[in-house]
């Protein structure tokens, strides 16, 4: 009989493989945006935005695809983390390489969740916890002004290469002036006041149209390094839910309105950062809400 299910020469057997991987591949990125609309509270469907692995987001991937397969230099980094991380953080060892870059949202999605063209323009904003700055250079087209805060110290130093503001993490809300849009993105789950940090973000925001864009892996569970370790932080979300939906349902009703926001649209992106010599790039579930004061 011709008909077989198992291939027998072995560049058939590869190519099906390869498909098959192909499939998976295409499948596990399809899930990252994935929302039972359903599941949420009937005030908070209308709200959400749906996302797709768009260009910006493909053109990410692959870079990080090309790096990973850079094998000596791969091989540098691993040998500089391994020392270096004696006594230094990995964000700091990473601001010292130039690598472990973050996606949180390509510049059309930043788009579509704010609900505005490209060639929208505003004033001022401030991106908390902004990193190497790769995210920030995302969102800056859009505004005159740009603010960040940082605390590593060799992340400090790619910011101002980058000709960014850099105020202190007990600086930014008190400059005499507020905000049209501030960013914190993944940074409240490893915050030690999150609730506070909310309250303060309010404070500087403009009343009528400042927006907060708040990024939070999902499921919540935070915690905070202190001397290289790990502890509950003194200010605990009281976040319930097991599944993506369900927590972001009450962040709605147990944490936004306590801070004084309410949601004006969501998405769920996935938060990439960039590999190493075993994986081509790293990948947590995140939630991006726009946030308004009330």
């Amino acid at each position: 009989m011709w008909s077989s299910g198992y291939p027998r020469s072995p560049l058939s057997r590869s190519l099906l493989i390869n498909m098959r991987h192909q499939r998976d591949d295409e499948y596990d990125k399809f899930q990252w945006y994935v929302c039972d609309t359903e599941l949420l509270p009937k005030c908070l469907q209308p709200l959400f935005v749906q996302s797709h692995l768009d260009p910006g987001t493909r053109a990410f991937l692959r870079q990080c695809s090309e790096k990973s397969g850079w094998l000596f230099v791969q091989i540098y980094y691993s040998f500089v983390t391994s020392v270096f991380g004696l006594f230094m953080s990995k964000t700091s060892i990473n601001g010292l390489l130039g690598r472990g870059s973050m996606f949180v949202f390509s510049a059309e999605q930043f788009l579509r969740l704010l609900r505005v063209g490209p060639d929208w323009r505003t004033r001022r904003m401030l991106d908390l916890g902004a990193g190497d700055g790769e995210v920030t250079k995302i969102i800056s087209p859009h505004f005159e002004e740009v603010y960040v805060t940082e605390v590593s110290p060799t992340m400090k130093w790619q910011l101002k290469k980058k000709q960014y503001r850099l105020l202190g993490i007990d600086e930014w809300q008190d400059t005499g002036f507020r905000y049209d849009v501030i960013s914190c993105l993944n940074l409240l789950d490893r915050c030690d006041r999150p609730l506070t940090l909310l309250k303060d973000i309010r404070k500087v925001l403009e009343l009528s149209k400042g927006r907060l864009i708040l990024a939070m892996v999902l499921p919540f569970q935070p915690y905070v390094e202190n001397g290289g370790k790990w502890e509950r932080p003194s200010e605990y979300l009281e976040v319930t839910g097991e599944t993506w939906e369900e927590q972001v349902a009450s962040f709605s009703e147990d944490v936004f309105s306590k801070a004084g926001f309410a949601i004006e649209s969501f998405t769920r992106l996935p938060y990439l950062c960039e590999g190493d010599l075993y994986n081509d790039h790293y990948v947590l579930d995140d939630v991006v809400f726009v946030l308004k004061p009330v």
